[in-house]
């Protein structure tokens, strides 16, 4: 049981770690991803760069709530977003490897959330 728990708050330190970095380069505003808006449709780099604001605040907020309490439909999302944001490279034209690369990104949170428990009823999610 103290095993789990180690692995429990290594999982919670790295997916923090990972959407807190993430986040943090959102704020900025990094370039690379302003301009892949443009692959989805969103050429104003005035909109993209607030819907990146907006993304990296969230980021932040899920890496403080992971450290605090981590909630399963948070740990769901947090895997359903890392899947994507490593699927978006080769979509804009990266090689495949750099979404290899970064299956860690939903793997940590899902493996994180299967250690908390998969729920068993709707109730369980927000727990």
């Amino acid at each position: 049981m103290e095993n789990l728990k180690k692995i429990e708050w290594v999982l919670r330190i790295a997916v923090a770690g990972e959407f807190f970095g993430h986040g943090i380069f959102a704020l900025q505003g990094k370039k690379d991803w302003i301009g892949w808006f443009a692959n989805f449709g969103v050429s104003d780099v005035g909109t993209a760069t607030t819907f990146l604001f907006w993304v990296g605040a969230m980021d932040v907020l899920l890496a403080i709530l992971v450290l605090v309490k981590p909630v399963r439909l948070a740990l769901l999302w947090m895997v359903f977003w890392g899947f994507w944001t490593a699927l978006i490279r080769p979509l804009v034209g990266m090689p495949i490897w750099d979404f290899v690369e970064r299956w860690a990104n939903w793997g940590a949170p899902l493996s994180l959330l299967l250690l908390v428990g998969w729920p068993k009823n709707w109730k369980e999610w927000f727990k």
